[in-house]
């Protein structure tokens, strides 16, 4: 959040940031794909299996693992590197297109590393270890915010000189997360060195299903990264003009130049508690959910899906209301100075409204497709994943004419529940479960007691519309809306006795 912050001090929504938000989400796709899916959830069933065997195999597995894609992600990086260099020379004519390709070439090898970074986190996820994979993104993030401050403050370099120093922080910041991963791993007695034991059916069986996973767990970012290219492509800006010619009509552009900005900030608002919470609880359970696969045990894995599903209800629901109403305080304390203005926190909130529409369908995408990825199923998340995509990039250039940057929001929130729907009803088929009246009455109780916390919110804000519009009062909306949402939320669920409440606040055992 504090580099994020940094960003739109110096940046503000505008054509710039839109060439950065592009440029770095590129390659940090990879750390999207593999950080938070298709590595770790192909890597940790198959290894945890292979732990309980026969530990050495195991950790000749892993950094077998490691090589091999560390090998293919190189290549990679190599084809994008002359591939980006032709466009370039022979087909981009305007300066920020030219601008955002070279940003982007400079970052690529990011995605070799961040890869890598992402399978030692795997093989630590599978030892019970969360620390250190937890903090790689704080590794990227001083690196990031450090580049920010030297560049813009000490050197004072104009912007289109600092986003390639800010390029550079992110490279650096790669190599030091790779070090963080290995230096912890060592301690569990897998050291990281190249192995190439390519030819065990354990390996082979992690690549099978590594492929439909990068698919299936990552529809959330192809969408948003879906949006961010749409909306560049239909963005008007004063080099560009107003209009562009379409089959020889001409046509004004839907949007303008700070749309990919607008869909950045609010993407980091609604992914903030998608990343503390939802993908943490989907991280944290899914060794669980491999170790009952990998015993058998359907009973367990049963539970265990049903009680993960119903906390990530528990916790999205209020996440949700809760996000629209601190909607405007929160985006004018987090980001309004600099070059980020009072207009842009209007257009930024709008945009942010619509993502929160999407919140538990996030929060469940995350968990349904870790259910499927622990019995070793990566088919059903990889097709209902490029059905969703499909349907993503449709409502795009449909509902961006009538809703500008707000339309790609919603098309991203509606389709995250489509693919969530598809595979709850296969997992319901598969361990021969329905909507029962128990799930019935917890969802009742969950939109009862979000019914109640909406009310006591907005009742808050009401209360409060007579503060002015400073930052300090914006303090005071934010800590009310919190005090009160949370209590009113917590003390409803009390009174229902709603047993998610017992489950996700109880005290650790003692053992």
């Amino acid at each position: 959040m504090v580099r994020d912050m940094t960003f739109a001090y110096f940046f503000g929504r505008g054509g710039l940031m839109d060439i950065w938000t592009i440029a770095f989400k590129i390659p940090n796709l990879a750390r999207r794909i593999f950080g938070e899916g298709a590595a770790a959830s192909s890597l940790i069933p198959v290894y945890s299996e292979q732990l309980k065997k026969d530990p050495d195999e195991a950790a000749r597995l892993g950094r077998t693992v490691a090589t091999v894609v560390l090998a293919i992600l190189a290549v990679i990086v190599l084809v994008g590197e002359l591939g980006l260099w032709w466009y370039c020379k022979y087909h981009v004519e305007l300066p920020s297109t030219r601008l955002m390709l070279t940003l982007t070439a400079v970052m690529l090898p990011y995605m070799a590393m961040i890869c890598t970074v992402a399978i030692l986190a795997g093989l630590l996820n599978s030892h019970r270890h969360f620390a250190a994979p937890a903090a790689a993104p704080i590794v990227l993030n001083i690196f990031t915010i450090c580049s920010l401050f030297i560049s813009g403050k000490l050197m004072e370099l104009p912007g289109k000189q600092m986003v390639f120093w800010v390029a550079g922080g992110v490279l650096l910041a790669g190599l030091a997360q790779i070090v963080l991963q290995a230096v912890v791993l060592s301690r569990y007695g897998v050291a990281f060195k190249p192995a190439w034991q390519v030819r065990t059916e354990a390996f082979k069986k992690i690549m099978l299903l590594m492929g439909p996973m990068i698919i299936g767990l990552t529809v959330t970012q192809i969408n948003t990264l879906a949006d961010d290219v749409i909306a560049r492509c239909l963005s008007g800006s004063i080099e560009k003009g107003e209009t562009f010619s379409w089959f020889g009509r001409t046509v004004a552009y839907p949007v303008w130049d700070g749309a990919v900005s607008s869909l950045f900030y609010s993407q980091r608002l609604y992914q903030f508690p998608l990343g503390v919470l939802g993908i943490s609880l989907a991280t944290a359970i899914f060794p669980v959910l491999s170790a009952a696969a990998a015993d058998k045990d359907e009973i367990l894995l049963s539970r265990t899906i049903r009680q993960a599903v119903g906390a990530a209800v528990f916790v999205a629901m209020p996440a949700t209301v809760g996000l629209m109403l601190v909607s405007r305080p929160l985006i004018a304390l987090l980001f309004q100075r600099g070059e980020f203005s009072a207009a842009d926190t209007s257009e930024v909130q709008r945009v942010l409204l619509y993502y929160s529409l999407g919140l538990c369908g996030f929060f469940l995408q995350q968990v349904v497709t870790r259910a499927f990825y622990s019995l070793q199923d990566s088919k059903w998340p990889a097709r209902t994943a490029m059905i969703a995509v499909a349907v993503n990039i449709v409502l795009n250039l449909t509902l961006i004419w009538s809703m500008g940057a707000a339309g790609l929001a919603l098309a991203t929130a509606i389709c995250s529940y489509l693919q969530v729907v598809v595979l709850l009803l296969i997992l319901a088929r598969k361990f021969h479960f329905g909507i029962g009246k128990s799930a019935m009455v917890l969802l009742v109780k969950i939109l009862v007691a979000t019914g109640v916390m909406a009310a006591a919110g907005f009742g808050t804000l009401k209360l409060l519309d007579g503060l002015p519009m400073l930052k300090v009062y914006d303090i005071i909306r934010i800590a009310a809306l919190m005090v009160v949402c949370a209590a009113s939320y917590a003390i409803s669920s009390r009174l229902q006795a709603n047993p998610m409440l017992e489950l996700v606040f109880r005290p650790r055992k003692k053992t």
